[in-house]
């Protein structure tokens, strides 16, 4: 569901997720023969032990809903057989492999909330809360162990740094030189999926339109529901892939008049066909279509063809001859693309312009004056 992959950053607050697997697999999966709740059951791992009971001695609010739930959901393991803590370990594991999870592998489980509701309802609400309430969990016995998301931000774009939403092309991130950062999107929405609210493999900046305005919890793992109810299991794009892949897209227009152009008149075509199963999933996540045509029918986009109508006007007026030619314009165009295709839009500008010539629009020096006095 994205242009081109982040590059993974490690970071301290992975140890948040290492404290997770611990709780789940020492913890809660060793619940039915442990014995009684206590703080002897972090023994072996020293640090999370010690925020344990930091959280133990605390009476503030968060200190009890990472403490409590973390008890609670124990209680509820001891009444589980061993079958069902298998099942929930294979569905905690999943749900956790993000590269899996994408490309939809057939020996994984995208696990919902509603699964866990159906085959173990005493447990299910705590999990819910617990694992949703996780990513915003504010705690100074937790900081001072994983260090905060900040942090974690001004790292990661320092390494992804193209100043680009990869999920859209067309909106910039903040970056290294600004104050504030951008929202990390829960790219299996949390509120969907349990378990991975803290995978920072599941984690992923993105620009506020497209986390807040067009994904928003969308299912991402799966087809919206058909008339009956159903849904079907999908590919989509790893953020973090380290597979190099290519998104081709060719536009068409209907006419030559950029100040008259419609988003009717716009038609797209996406490529390659091997990832015709994720870009489907990407431009159905992200609204890809309705966001690329309403940009190509902006004010930016129509100046992109005044620029080449004025290049080459200038050009001619200026040296007294034939100029520089729209031709030669748009292979200007073509070579930043290649080298930058996701810098100032160069892949729709490239794309868009290349639609027109097609159109007609560049053909004869009658119709470029007329154009370009208009």
């Amino acid at each position: 569901m994205m242009l081109f992959p982040y590059t993974y950053v490690p970071h301290q607050m992975e140890k948040m997720q290492e404290f997770i697997d611990f709780i789940f697999f020492e913890v809660w999966c060793k619940a039915p023969t442990a014995g009684p709740f206590g703080l002897h059951l972090f023994d072996s791992n020293i640090e999370l032990r010690e925020v344990m009971e930091a959280f133990y001695y605390s009476d503030k609010k968060n200190a009890d809903f990472f403490y409590g739930h973390v008890e609670r959901i124990y209680r509820g393991f001891c009444k589980l057989n061993l079958k069902q803590t298998r099942r929930l370990k294979w569905w905690y594991c999943s749900n956790n492999d993000i590269e899996q999870l994408c490309a939809n592998y057939s020996g994984g489980h995208a696990t919902r909330h509603s699964d866990i509701e159906s085959k173990f309802p005493t447990i299910a609400g705590d999990i819910r809360s617990f694992f949703i309430g996780l990513y915003d969990f504010d705690a100074s016995a937790m900081k001072k162990k994983t260090g905060d998301i900040d942090d974690h931000y001004k790292k990661f774009v320092h390494t992804n740094n193209s100043g680009t939403c990869p999920f859209c092309g067309i909106s910039d991130l903040l970056g290294e030189n600004h104050t504030k950062r951008e929202a990390y999107d829960h790219y299996m929405p949390k509120a969907i999926y349990p378990f991975n609210s803290i995978n920072f493999r599941n984690l992923v900046p993105a620009c506020h339109h497209c986390n807040s305005s067009y994904k928003s919890s969308k299912n991402t793992a799966f087809t919206p529901k058909d008339p009956c109810g159903l849904q079907i299991r999908r590919k989509v794009f790893y953020p973090f892939s380290t597979q190099p892949y290519s998104i081709s897209l060719q536009v068409m227009i209907q006419h030559a008049d950029h100040e008259k152009l419609t988003t009717a008149d716009i038609g797209l075509s996406f490529g390659p066909p091997e990832l015709d199963e994720q870009i489907a999933t990407w431009k159905d996540i992200y609204g890809i279509e309705e966001r690329y045509r309403a940009k190509l029918c902006s004010p930016d986009a129509k100046a992109w063809v005044v620029e080449v109508l004025d290049e080459w006007r200038w050009h001619k007026e200026s040296a007294g001859a034939d100029g520089k030619s729209p031709e030669a314009y748009l292979r200007a165009v073509s070579r930043h693309t290649e080298k930058s295709p996701y810098t100032n839009e160069n892949f729709l500008k490239d794309g868009f312009l290349q639609a027109f010539k097609a159109a007609g629009a560049f053909e004869d020096t009658a119709n470029v004056r007329d154009a370009s006095d208009r």
